[in-house]
């Protein structure tokens, strides 16, 4: 086959998944000693990625999931492989390609505070990412289309599929979620950062910053702020992650709070990505915006618990258990009426 990409046969896309996401897989090496990175002299191996995340948790919540991108022919992209397998996430349009590695993560073992990671991932497998029929076809084939702006700064082409892959959704009716996922580090102008993604955020139906995320994305540190400068644009919600301090959920005529799940903290890497796999977990079953906030909370803090980036990622069943022995912690309505 010689540098031609592979990539295993599938039918045609039909309404057989609820949610389809797409991204960049990473290999990960996550030092085995708690200390800063630069101390760290061995490391185990893993994968990594936050579409990754969200999809394996999906998957764990009872959701037919896909994945769609790119992995290198090499060690990294076959463990991606066994881990979505793992999970039964739906890979049939995850390409395996001789042309480029899967992108590595080097990341920090650290208890309280998010750790430090570096990259390894310039002309990665993942950022060969690019729209075609076919893939256009399987992300906007499903209930639910959840994106991430990390492809918009991986590569031009993956940029590019994302745009395309959000509209064709919004034009047959499927709902999308957007998080921001801001990595500075992969982009070359801050305000091409800013600009870029909030053109794909305002085509979306929610959108998922983090407080600090909003701050830079509007200019605004007050949350009603930064609802306001999305809903005032289309989107038809805003849930603001606030981290220990729970989340806040902002429609056109409500706002929700809904305070944290108190657990103990091991690695806050992979808890927004978990937090947006309970809100559109919620969204599926059918549930009304406020649960959907308090799943997205107690799967956010759940995935804190362990030191994998997707380690801690409920099943259903443990999900409903620990959701059940916290019953306090429930969305409060704030506001009933026009938002600002």
């Amino acid at each position: 086959m010689g540098g031609q990409a592979m990539t295993a046969p599938r039918s045609a896309a039909e309404p057989s998944l609820d949610v389809v996401t797409f991204g960049e897989v990473l290999g990960s090496l996550l030092a085995t000693q708690v200390g800063p990175l630069d101390d760290a002299t061995h490391f185990e191996r893993r994968v990594a990625g936050s579409e990754l995340n969200t999809a394996i948790a999906l998957a764990r919540l009872g959701h037919r999931v896909g994945y769609l991108g790119m992995v290198g022919d090499d060690l990294f992209g076959k463990a991606a492989r066994a881990r979505f397998a793992a999970d039964d996430v739906d890979t049939s349009m995850l390409v395996t390609t001789r042309e480029a590695a899967t992108g590595i993560q080097v990341k920090e073992r650290i208890v309280g505070r998010d750790p430090l990671y570096i990259y390894y991932r310039n002309g990665s497998a993942g950022s060969k990412l690019a729209a075609s029929p076919d893939v256009v076809e399987y992300l906007t084939a499903a209930r639910h289309l959840h994106a991430t702006g990390i492809p918009l700064a991986i590569s031009p082409s993956a940029r590019d599929c994302a745009f395309e892959a959000v509209e064709t959704a919004r034009s047959k009716g499927i709902p999308v979620s957007f998080d921001p996922n801001l990595r500075p580090v992969l982009w070359p102008d801050h305000q091409e950062m800013v600009d870029v993604i909030n053109a794909l955020a305002v085509q979306c139906d929610w959108v998922l910053p983090g407080h600090g995320e909003g701050t830079v994305l509007t200019g605004s540190s007050e949350p009603e702020e930064i609802a306001r400068f999305y809903l005032s644009r289309g989107v038809r919600g805003v849930v603001i992650k606030q981290g220990a301090r729970g989340a806040l959920l902002f429609t056109a005529d409500t706002v929700w709070r809904c305070p944290p799940f108190v657990v103990d903290v091991v690695d806050t890497l992979g808890a927004g990505d978990g937090f947006a796999a309970g809100f559109v977990s919620a969204l599926i079953d059918g549930q009304p915006e406020e649960r959907a906030v308090e799943r997205a909370c107690a799967v956010g803090a759940m995935a804190t618990t362990s030191d994998g980036d997707c380690d801690g990622m409920p099943a259903r069943a443990e999900l409903t258990e620990f959701m059940a022995a916290r019953r306090g912690t429930v969305a409060e309505r704030l506001v009933e009426g026009p938002v600002g």
